[in-house]
């Protein structure tokens, strides 16, 4: 299945991308959550995947014993197993001002709803809790992450739903993001993944705070979304770009104009880069022209 185009999105193309697998996310991870799930725990103890032999100890189980081992060395060794633990998914959908805009296949927010519906039904898939918040303009709504096809299409419902109330001359800053963000801290625990899905373009300071707060105790992703225009202006020519509000004449020739725009973009990448420059925290930067989003091994 390609990358959803235009400029909105509905809930139904959302859903359509449950039946399919579009991330390979099956390596060993630490995980510190208490119930049964489908990642490796480094934690061992009785389970599906075999760990290690190793000399017996008391109070081992006998029923773990290896007796071709312990023949073998003639003293008593016991199999070990590594515990399966679920790893809960926290998705943070950007839906806001800055995000509608886009120049080639769709809109920034249309690329960020179809990330978070595929990481959430993949998750699902693998039999963990997915839940996450969608942020919006001037409000945001909370999902905890639960293991249910029908919390997960409510969570995409949502995303669908404040996708569609971006229109052209929205306020381009959201009233609401701290609140949002103060939010995701409080819904996650120790040994969540939580994935921020944005293009990261305003109110720097929030993200910085609430990136450094989630990468303590988590795994945490950052995805940035851009478009093509934001990192270069077109060919020299004159330009009409409008707001919804004010209309400008833009000579994208002017050497000093293409300088300074190549260099905004770069100096907000950069910033995103050294905020990211965490063990716990993974970068990924997906562009909107880009026909399927490259999210194998989130």
């Amino acid at each position: 299945m390609r990358a959803l185009t235009g400029a909105y999105v509905e809930a139904h193309a959302l859903f359509a991308f449950r039946h399919l697998r579009t991330f390979d996310s099956g390596r060993s991870v630490k995980v510190l959550g208490a119930q049964s799930g489908l990642r490796l725990s480094k934690q061992k103890g009785r389970g599906v995947d075999f760990a290690e032999v190793r000399l017996y100890e008391p109070g081992d189980d006998v029923r773990s014993i290896d007796w071709r081992v312990t023949a073998r060395k003639a003293r008593p060794h016991t199999k070990v197993f590594r515990e399966e633990r679920e790893r809960p998914t926290l998705i943070l959908c950007d839906q806001t001002q800055s995000l509608f805009f886009g120049s080639r296949l769709r809109l920034k927010s249309v690329a960020a709803a179809e990330i978070a519906a595929r990481l959430a039904w993949q998750t699902l898939h693998e039999n963990d809790r997915v839940g996450g918040l969608v942020v919006g303009n001037d409000s945001y709504a909370v999902h905890k992450p639960k293991r249910s096809l029908k919390h997960t299409a409510r969570y995409l419902g949502d995303v669908a739903a404040y996708n569609q109330r971006l229109a052209r001359g929205g306020d381009a800053l959201p009233a609401n993001l701290s609140e949002a963000l103060l939010a995701l801290r409080r819904l996650a625990h120790t040994g969540f993944r939580i994935v921020l899905i944005s293009d990261f373009a305003t109110q720097a300071s929030q993200w910085q705070d609430a990136v450094q707060s989630l990468a303590r105790r988590n795994q945490l992703t950052v995805i940035q979304i851009f478009d093509p225009l934001e990192v270069e202006l077109p060919e020299a020519d004159l330009y009409t770009v409008t707001d919804g509000h004010t209309r400008l004449r833009v000579n994208t020739g002017e050497g000093r104009l293409r300088a300074h725009y190549r260099q905004s973009f770069a100096e907000r990448s950069d910033m995103l880069d050294a905020l990211c420059a965490h063990r716990a925290i993974r970068l990924v930067r997906i562009a909107t022209n880009e026909p399927e989003p490259a999210l194998r091994g989130l």
